[in-house]
């Protein structure tokens, strides 16, 4: 195996002027004392979009990474989340801080809120905080995270600002279709945590034919899916050999009779929790 970086992946714009990779690397659960070395794998090896959150414990060794890559900052794109327990006004740009000072950035490229929270009815605050920090530049990009429609209908109908991403748990078992045409729809890109249901649906023998026939791995299969479908994803690996498998999916396409078939997979099974019922 070549130690040559693949092509970068697709880039696609925001609603607010700004560019995402398409497909990023996600450091959920990585342990800070593996995750700076698995940060740099992944700009080394082409990923050039890192996805991180204060919930995470990985921030500082994260943000280390990318000062000390080769890899220019204008090309690296970092997201961070503020976590549900500091949903609020204050609370969050208290949070922005610790995030910021961890990461040692000067300006973060996308930060999100992780959790609505319903039961505390704090997310609206949480938003208008997230408003502020991009009006004072310290985030060029603001939006959330496992976020029904309802949820955005409600912080864009108090405050007026669409937030441009929404990362939610999106899989071939979780398609998000009805999320996904309202998204399309108001200009905010879909993008999708646990983008192979955390490895189960890979068991799966429907991905197995199609890979077979594709001369492809499930993982390649269900991640050049989330790309067909215009979603951002940010597949986790712990591996550089699986790095690059996660990130050479642009060299095939998926056929009509391929997407039927992934189609028939929806069950609406979830590895992770409904946001309603936080």
């Amino acid at each position: 195996m070549t130690d040559e970086p693949l092509p970068l992946a697709p880039v696609l714009d925001l609603a607010d002027g700004a560019a995402v990779p398409q497909l990023g690397f996600g450091l959920y659960k990585v342990p800070a004392a593996d995750a700076t070395a698995l940060a740099r794998t992944a700009l080394d090896t082409g990923y050039r979009h890192l996805d991180t959150a204060a919930f995470y414990e990985n921030e500082a060794e994260v943000g280390r990474a990318v000062r000390e890559t080769e890899v220019p900052r204008d090309e690296v794109f970092v997201t961070s989340k503020v976590w549900k327990d500091d949903n609020g006004f204050d609370a969050t740009l208290r949070a922005f801080d610790a995030s910021m000072e961890r990461l040692g950035l000067d300006v973060l490229d996308l930060f999100l809120i992780h959790w609505p929270v319903p039961s505390t009815d704090l997310y609206v605050d949480t938003w208008r905080a997230l408003i502020r920090l991009q009006a004072e530049g310290r985030v060029r990009s603001i939006g959330v995270s496992n976020f029904h429609v309802h949820h955005v209908d409600r912080i864009v109908a108090e405050t007026g600002v669409t937030p441009v991403v929404n990362q939610v748990e999106l899989h071939p078992w979780l398609p998000q279709r009805e999320l996904r045409e309202d998204h399309a729809a108001r200009g905010i890109r879909v993008e999708a945590w646990s983008p192979l249901a955390r490895g189960r649906v890979l068991e799966d023998p429907t991905l197995a034919r199609i890979a077979e026939r594709h001369g492809r791995t499930p993982a390649q299969v269900v991640l050049r899916w989330h790309m067909e479908q215009g979603v951002i994803a940010i597949p986790k690996a712990s591996s550089a050999a699986r790095m690059r498998q996660n990130l050479d999916v642009f060299g095939f396409a998926l056929d009509e009779v391929d997407l039927e078939a992934i189609a028939a997979l929806e069950s609406g099974t979830r590895t992770g929790r409904d946001p309603d019922l936080d």
